[in-house]
């Protein structure tokens, strides 16, 4: 086993960790949204999981310390926080239901095309930097959605970008999973 397979099999790192905490985040996140409605703190709770998400990757490759269970909690937290932001966010009429249909919709395409990318010898699609700007995006649009709902002299000038940032978001996250359907399509079988 060369030294690169062995660092790709740790699981008992410190990017892993973050990655954890950032997990353990997303429910006091909902709670935050939904029990007390301390938009506040969830913004806090959003910024470190921000933080940690930046983080985990730096100390990954500074440390050295790249792990297969890094490469899954990763987007596993970012879909996660999503899903939390999205369901809070519609249930308390910060944003409609179609959004959620919309972005959620988009990963139930393309997670039911991975079976098929399977049966031509794929593990996965190959990481698209668009669908990476849409993530970003979102990630963006949230903090600034619960900046424009809150009772602030800032809102009203939040408002405006937390829009802006959710229609790219969504635009961007639809044609990227355009684009992963394309690419099935196009991929021969191994």
């Amino acid at each position: 086993m060369t030294l690169r397979e062995i660092a790709a099999e740790r699981w008992l790192t410190v990017p892993n960790l973050l990655s954890v905490i950032r997990l353990a985040g997303v429910p006091v996140f909902l709670w935050l949204l939904l029990g007390p409605q301390a938009d506040g703190w969830a913004l806090v709770v959003l910024v470190i999981s921000g933080v940690t998400d930046w983080l985990d990757g730096k100390l990954a490759r500074w440390l050295d310390q790249y792990s297969k269970l890094g490469e899954a909690l990763d987007p596993l937290a970012d879909r996660l926080y999503t899903l939390a932001a999205l369901v809070a966010f519609v249930i308390r009429d910060i944003v409609p239901w179609w959004v959620v249909l919309l972005i959620v919709g988009r990963d139930v395409v393309v997670s039911a095309a991975l079976p098929l990318l399977r049966r031509k010898g794929y593990l996965a699609f190959p990481v698209l930097y668009l669908g990476k700007a849409a993530t970003l995006c979102l990630l963006y649009a949230f903090p600034l959605l619960l900046l424009a709902q809150m009772d602030w002299p800032g809102a009203d000038a939040a408002r405006p970008f937390a829009y802006a940032f959710t229609a790219w978001g969504i635009a961007l996250h639809l044609y990227s999973g355009a684009l992963y359907v394309v690419q099935l399509a196009r991929t021969p079988a191994r």
